[in-house]
């Protein structure tokens, strides 16, 4: 090819350049509305919607031939061939109203519009831009334009924002058999739990001999009584129900940032949490009133603190978010051992790094590895009956340590399979008989930052997030 014909190929006008016989083309192909044929130049011009490209071009049309613009018109009784009369403005319009009604019993700040559009109608777009020599996927798509046009409608009727990430709810128009289909997405709230008596699981516990059923071989479960938990309550238990009530939610998931044993406290700082409410009806809940309605339902023996409404990222964090711990142990030794040994051992274990293979008592669930994790800091005193001796067999010890260390083994050596550990430290075999979680704090950042705090409004129609600073005010 020479340069000449290079560069008359290169500037050859592209199909939509002459839009007038472009226009002449389209209509020649049937009936056809203003926001189809509109859409055949969607990225031509900006702050037109495709119904005024349409009806502009049809304008254009009309001028050229010198005739009238109604002549260029499809007949009332004669639907647009492409999308057989889903963009007409009456249709768009009723698609927004029984979209709006869909959702009216839920509260929500923000929406997404969805489109299935049936395989027909993606055909009809596919031939009448073949016919005019256009690409296939040429200026707008039909399911585009109704997400758009149904979604501006939608928002104006119901005072709400398009979220294209996670909205509140999100609703579909199938166009093949007229349904309005709405999925109602979770709403989330933060806080920390303390747990303030033992004996009681972070969640719901299922009895084992039953298999949560209640019922053994036709008979009441001697294993629960026949309540299908291995425990009557759980911090789960004690706290979500009061949230799933005063969302108007279907259900609801406890989060938690790890988990204590069963008989630990959980005191101090608290554990961070998400509670996770399906199919909420109301999300402008005040933190600070749900926090003292849990409360008063927990009845001292699980207490919130600093409760967010939180987004939905929130529950990822609290479940990925690299964490330290804080513990306070009770602990008891099979010999005396004296007050400088003691801190001695104390002193060699403070910042040590910890090698642990898997410990015995929870192998059968977990992969035999081994691992190493850092002992930040530890300390501790010895109990002793007599003020006057230098030896005692009982200590309470405080450790704040990496998340994932087996605090119970650093102190055991579980036969060897911790290193280095208080009782291999001390030549002398050493057993936690109490253990209470102090803390849990983010390694490099807090749990709650602004970003992952969802504003709620007040009765008084004021914005707010329960507090004036929404970081997590953790202590060590």
């Amino acid at each position: 090819m020479t340069d000449d014909a290079s560069a008359t190929a290169d500037t050859a006008p592209s199909p939509t350049d002459d839009l007038v016989a472009l226009t002449r083309e389209a209509l020649a192909t049937g009936p056809l509305c203003d926001p189809c044929l509109g859409r055949l130049v969607a990225d031509r011009s900006f702050g037109l919607t495709n119904r005024e490209r349409g009806r502009s071009l049809r304008v254009a049309l009309a001028l050229q031939d010198d005739e009238p613009v109604a002549d260029l018109e499809p007949d009332a009784d004669e639907p647009c061939w492409v999308c057989e009369g889903e963009s007409a403005e009456a249709q768009v319009a009723e698609w927004a109203e029984r979209a709006a009604y869909a959702v009216a019993d839920y509260d929500f700040d923000t929406f997404q519009v969805g489109t299935r559009v049936p395989p027909l109608f993606e055909e009809n777009d596919r031939l009448l831009r073949e016919d005019l020599g256009l690409d296939p996927d040429a200026g707008e798509q039909l399911k585009a334009e109704l997400n758009r046009e149904v979604g501006k409608r939608f928002g104006r009727a119901t005072d709400t924002e398009v979220d294209f990430g996670r909205p509140d709810v999100q609703v579909t128009l199938h166009l093949g058999g007229g349904e309005v289909e709405a999925r109602v997405n979770s709403a989330f709230v933060y806080g920390r739990y303390r747990k303030l008596e033992r004996d009681i699981p972070q969640t719901k516990w299922p009895c084992n001999d039953c298999n949560g059923t209640g019922l053994n071989r036709g008979e009441i479960c001697e294993g629960c009584d026949g309540s299908g938990y291995r425990y009557d309550e759980s911090v789960e238990q004690l706290s979500a129900p009061v949230v799933e009530d005063a969302m108007g939610g279907e259900s609801a998931t406890f989060h938690g940032a790890g988990r204590e044993d069963v008989d630990a406290l959980m005191l101090e700082g608290g554990r961070p949490f998400v509670i996770e409410i399906d199919e909420p009806r109301q999300r402008a809940v005040d933190p600070e009133t749900l926090q003292a309605e849990i409360n008063d339902f927990a009845d001292g023996k699980v207490e919130v603190t600093d409760l967010h409404l939180a987004t939905y990222d929130m529950v990822e964090r609290v479940k990925e978010l690299d964490a330290s711990k804080t513990y306070r142990m009770a602990v008891e030794f099979d010999d005396p051992v004296a007050a400088d040994d003691f801190a001695d051992a104390l002193d060699r274990l403070r910042g040590a790094t910890v090698e642990q293979r898997t410990p015995q008592r929870v192998d059968h669930r977990r992969a035999d590895l081994v691992r190493t994790r850092e002992v930040y800091d530890i300390d501790g005193e010895l109990e002793s009956a007599d003020a006057d001796s230098a030896t005692a067999t009982e200590a309470t010890v405080e450790l704040h340590g990496e998340g994932g260390l087996y605090v119970k083994e650093l102190v055991s050596s579980d036969e060897g399979r911790t290193e280095p550990s208080l009782a291999g430290l001390l030549g002398v075999g050493a057993e936690v008989t109490s253990l209470d979680v102090l803390d849990v704090e983010g390694e490099d950042e807090p749990f709650l930052t602004d970003e992952f705090v969802r504003e709620h409004e007040d009765e008084s129609g004021q914005s707010g997030d329960g507090d004036e600073d929404a970081t997590d005010t953790e202590s060590a």
